[in-house]
């Protein structure tokens, strides 16, 4: 009897902690336990390394992805690396256009319709000066024209009126009679003032010139 009330004894306090959940952990699930562990680890790593890599733009420089088993080349990594700085700064194409819609969305309508004038005005103005650009270039080329056929006509005029000069003069070199010396050489003064360009006063001479053309000198 003795014993039976010891042995009573003893398991009252194992009846106890089996109540008190100190056995538990020995009816849990190692396996169970094990794939929730590395699940917490999983998720761990990717709310610390996976998504908030690009959060300030930069790429940390302990991301090398050369150093993960050494499969990747330098060059490859540091290229990688690059694309992914200037994708976190600028951003992608597609969220660069959505921006922009975006914003054109948000604009008020009266800026809306003021741009849309502002382009269509500048567009009316470069279509103007496009069209006057092209009338100032035909005007010039008509008047370059005109010009070259004037002094064509000029030097052709020019021409005739030298060759009738030299004509005239070589007629009356050849006719040389006594006592016109004079007179031929007054052919070749110019007496109109006006039409004189010499600085110097050739008055008296002129005077004298014509003198000698009206009594020329007896012998």
């Amino acid at each position: 009897m003795a014993d039976l009330e010891l042995f009573g004894a003893q398991s009252q306090p194992a009846a106890a902690a089996l109540d008190n959940g100190v056995l538990d952990d020995a009816d849990e699930d190692p396996a169970a336990a094990f794939l929730a562990q590395q699940e917490n680890e999983i998720a761990g790593i990717e709310n610390d390394e996976g998504y908030d890599i690009l959060k300030d733009g930069e790429v940390p420089d302990d991301l090398d992805l050369g150093t993960h088993g050494g499969t990747v080349p330098p060059s490859t990594a540091a290229a990688v690396t690059g694309s992914l700085r200037s994708e976190a700064r600028n951003g992608p194409p597609n969220y660069v256009a959505i921006s922009e819609v975006d914003r054109l969305k948000s604009e008020p309508e009266s800026i809306r319709k003021w741009r849309e004038d502002q382009k269509e005005r500048l567009e009316q103005l470069d279509a103007n000066s496009r069209k006057q650009e092209a009338e100032w270039k035909e005007k010039a080329v008509k008047e370059l024209e005109e010009w070259y056929a004037r002094q064509e006509e000029k030097l052709q005029k020019t021409k005739a009126s030298n060759r009738a000069a030299e004509e005239a003069f070589v007629n009356d070199a050849e006719d040389v009679f006594p006592g016109t010396e004079w007179e031929r050489v007054a052919q070749l003064c110019d007496f109109n003032p006006k039409s004189s360009k010499q600085a110097k006063d050739v008055s008296r001479m002129r005077s004298v010139l014509i003198s000698l053309k009206q009594a020329p000198l007896v012998r």
